[in-house]
């Protein structure tokens, strides 16, 4: 029996024109569906054994890579079948070049956000819950995604961050080298305070405070003699540097109680201002 007669082939190879350059044949489309099964069982199986390997941290990163890298290959093998069995599309992209490039323009700022997503989770730059500061913006990052990070603020209002940004501003992870951070909080005094009595009584209100660490001694620093007042800083440690503006208000308060009740003034600045009454002839 000749196989070209046989119907089933006949219909397999018929010909169905799109437009005057297209071609297709239900035998190219039954082979794309099952180059995409192929692909998608290869897929799913690959993600599958590398998952056994990962902790739940890495699989959470690795999901987001994945799934980048899923659509890429998807592309990859619909280009290859397609050269494979010889359809020619030149027409179609012909046609569609004024909508393509538009089209590409349009995702030129997504693609960007996509491929900063692949290096931020690929190299770490920054994890769920760490506290960054970017354009001014201080956030706790809550979830991060291919093409945005979302943080919250202190005020807990969500900020959603484009994941481009990350590669064009200045990023300040507060803990990158770990949860501990050192911060300081600075005062003038008169010149005629007793130095040493404040150093201990700054220390001491620093280590009163709840959030301040105890193993990490705050220190005082006598960083110099300035123009109006002798100007102090207390340096401290604490872990939870989301509430930092909280801990250095509340040092003020108490600084500002604790000088009142010692009696150290905190010198305004002075000015000498000489008038010269010039005598009209």
């Amino acid at each position: 029996m000749n196989l070209t007669q046989n119907p089933f082939i006949k219909f397999l190879n018929l010909e169905i024109p799109l437009g005057s350059t297209i071609v297709i044949t239900p035998r190219s489309i039954l082979i794309i569906l099952f180059v995409f099964f192929i692909t998608w069982l290869v897929l799913k199986t690959f993600k599958k054994i590398i998952h056994r390997a990962l902790s739940n941290e890495a699989k959470i990163k690795f999901k987001s890579i994945f799934s980048f890298f899923n659509y890429f290959i998807y592309i990859v093998v619909i280009l290859v079948t397609i050269d494979t069995l010889g359809l020619n599309l030149t027409g179609f992209f012909a046609a569609s070049a004024a909508l393509l490039v538009g089209f590409g323009l349009a995702l030129q700022t997504f693609i960007q956000d996509i491929i900063s997503g692949v290096f931020i989770i690929a190299d770490q730059a920054v994890h769920v819950g760490d506290i960054i500061q970017i354009d001014g913006q201080i956030g706790k990052v809550e979830n991060i995604t291919l093409r945005t990070t979302r943080a919250v603020t202190r005020d807990n209002k969500v900020l959603i961050i484009p994941n481009h940004i990350f590669l064009t501003k200045i990023l300040y992870n507060w803990t990158e080298n770990g949860a501990l951070i050192r911060e300081s909080v600075s005062v003038g005094v008169a010149y005629d305070t007793d130095t040493e009595l404040l150093q201990k009584h700054l220390i001491e209100l620093a280590l009163n405070h709840p959030l301040i660490h105890k193993e990490n001694k705050p220190i005082v620093l006598f960083e110099d003699f300035g123009d109006n007042a002798l100007k102090f800083t207390i340096v401290f440690s604490m872990s939870n540097s989301f509430n930092l503006y909280k801990v250095k208000s509340d040092l003020r308060f108490s600084m500002n109680k604790l000088f009142k009740e010692k009696g150290i003034e905190i010198p305004y600045p002075q000015r000498t201002v000489s008038i010269i009454n010039s005598i009209e002839n």
